[in-house]
């Protein structure tokens, strides 16, 4: 019995550095520290490259955009690091376009619930179906945070700072989109990226 109950933990953690590994691999840059090249730049100059950072910030009309991937993807993982620089930050990670059939993992203070959502799914129309746990503990307001996010089929799956937070299944998912990174309208705020990789699963 003892040594079924070692093989069956070897199995099951060997599978999970397997996963985890192939996860690796597959990992590849979507931002060199130098330029958007892997981007589509929304019109407005609210998107910057300075000192190897992505820069988001709203202008004086405050009205916002989406730094959308040049490419679109089906299943995925993509990992970031997120620092919020200054004013009321409400961004986030949009995972596979812009629909209600798509979730956007949140960064930041919800507009609507006016308190932090950071790694929660948010549905347009739905809202948030779900609440990321242990966020309080794992965020650094002032400091870098790195972020992970992985869709397969229409789950979605949320890492922060290494530990899962969040874990969501919808009932019907759009499969294929681009990636995007929100600067939220109506709001003075800043916030930088960096070491952005998205791998294909």
């Amino acid at each position: 019995m003892k040594y079924f109950t070692i093989l069956l933990l070897f199995l099951i953690f060997g599978n999970i550095g397997m996963a985890q590994e192939l996860e690796k691999k597959a990992m590849h840059s979507l931002f060199n520290g130098k330029t958007l090249d892997a981007w589509t730049i929304p019109d407005g100059g609210e998107w910057s490259v300075k000192n190897g950072k992505i820069v988001a910030k709203n202008n004086s009309e405050k009205k916002g955009s989406i730094l959308w991937t040049n490419e679109s993807y089906n299943d995925f993982v993509v990992e970031l690091d997120f620092k919020m620089i200054s004013g009321n930050i409400d961004s986030g990670i949009f995972m596979r376009g812009e629909d209600k059939k798509n979730p956007q993992i949140q960064i930041g203070i919800s507009g609507s619930l006016k308190r932090d959502m950071t790694g929660s799914p948010y549905v347009p129309g739905a809202g948030y179906p779900v609440e990321a746990k242990n966020v309080i503990k794992l965020l650094r307001v002032k400091g870098w945070n790195t972020i992970k996010a992985r869709a397969v089929d229409n789950t979605y799956t949320v890492w922060l700072n290494g530990e899962e937070v969040m874990n969501y299944t919808m009932d019907d998912a759009n499969l294929q989109g681009p990636v995007g990174l929100q600067l939220h309208p109506g709001r003075e705020m800043e916030i930088h990226f960096r070491k952005i990789v998205l791998g294909r699963l």
